[in-house]
Protein backbone atom coordinates (compact mmCIF):
# COMPACT_ATOMS: atom_id res chain seq x y z
CA UNK A 1 0.00 0.00 0.00
CA UNK A 2 1.04 3.66 -0.52
CA UNK A 3 1.71 5.81 1.87
CA UNK A 4 2.52 9.36 2.63
CA UNK A 5 6.31 8.89 2.84
CA UNK A 6 7.56 11.32 0.50
CA UNK A 7 9.30 10.38 -2.48
CA UNK A 8 11.64 12.47 -4.89
CA UNK A 9 9.55 13.11 -8.40
CA UNK A 10 12.00 15.08 -10.12
CA UNK A 11 15.03 17.32 -9.94
CA UNK A 12 15.45 21.35 -11.12
CA UNK A 13 16.90 24.13 -10.43
CA UNK A 14 15.74 26.73 -7.73
CA UNK A 15 13.44 28.54 -10.28
CA UNK A 16 12.16 25.73 -12.13
CA UNK A 17 11.12 24.01 -8.82
CA UNK A 18 8.95 26.99 -7.65
CA UNK A 19 7.28 26.58 -11.03
CA UNK A 20 7.04 22.93 -10.43
CA UNK A 21 5.84 23.18 -6.81
CA UNK A 22 3.22 25.45 -7.66
CA UNK A 23 1.83 23.14 -10.72
CA UNK A 24 1.82 20.21 -9.05
CA UNK A 25 0.24 21.97 -5.76
CA UNK A 26 -2.84 23.64 -8.34
CA UNK A 27 -3.72 20.02 -9.50
CA UNK A 28 -4.19 19.31 -5.71
CA UNK A 29 -0.98 17.43 -5.49
CA UNK A 30 0.70 18.18 -2.27
CA UNK A 31 4.66 18.93 -2.91
CA UNK A 32 7.74 19.56 -0.83
CA UNK A 33 11.30 21.24 -2.14
CA UNK A 34 14.27 19.81 -0.88
CA UNK A 35 17.48 21.85 -1.33
CA UNK A 36 20.84 20.85 -1.52
CA UNK A 37 22.94 23.02 1.24
CA UNK A 38 25.51 24.25 -0.65
CA UNK A 39 23.26 26.13 -3.06
CA UNK A 40 21.55 28.04 -0.05
CA UNK A 41 25.16 29.40 1.30
CA UNK A 42 26.81 29.88 -2.22
CA UNK A 43 24.56 29.54 -5.12
CA UNK A 44 25.89 27.30 -7.17
CA UNK A 45 24.34 25.46 -9.47
CA UNK A 46 27.22 23.14 -10.49
CA UNK A 47 27.41 19.09 -10.98
CA UNK A 48 24.73 18.44 -8.70
CA UNK A 49 25.24 21.51 -6.65
CA UNK A 50 22.17 23.81 -6.43
CA UNK A 51 19.55 21.26 -7.25
CA UNK A 52 16.48 21.17 -5.51
CA UNK A 53 14.68 17.76 -5.49
CA UNK A 54 10.95 18.16 -5.76
CA UNK A 55 8.74 16.02 -3.18
CA UNK A 56 5.23 14.44 -3.26
CA UNK A 57 3.77 12.14 -1.39
CA UNK A 58 4.42 8.42 -2.67
CA UNK A 59 0.57 7.99 -2.94
CA UNK A 60 1.15 10.71 -5.62
CA UNK A 61 3.73 10.18 -7.48
CA UNK A 62 2.26 8.22 -10.58
CA UNK A 63 -0.32 11.34 -10.64
CA UNK A 64 2.83 13.87 -10.27
CA UNK A 65 4.50 12.46 -13.08
CA UNK A 66 1.55 12.46 -15.22
CA UNK A 67 1.10 16.37 -14.80
CA UNK A 68 4.80 17.08 -15.05
CA UNK A 69 4.19 15.08 -18.14
CA UNK A 70 1.41 17.06 -19.99
CA UNK A 71 3.27 20.37 -18.74
CA UNK A 72 5.39 21.00 -21.90
CA UNK A 73 8.96 22.39 -21.56
CA UNK A 74 7.86 25.61 -20.69
CA UNK A 75 7.57 24.01 -17.07
CA UNK A 76 9.34 20.63 -17.75
CA UNK A 77 12.42 21.87 -19.40
CA UNK A 78 15.41 21.17 -17.35
CA UNK A 79 13.78 18.35 -15.03
CA UNK A 80 15.59 15.40 -14.54
CA UNK A 81 13.80 12.39 -14.74
CA UNK A 82 14.03 10.01 -12.84
CA UNK A 83 13.26 5.69 -13.03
Amino acid sequence: MLGNELVVVCKARHGEAQIIRARLEDEGIPAALSYESASIVYGLTIDGLGEVRILVPEAYYEQARAVLADSGPAESGGVDDLP
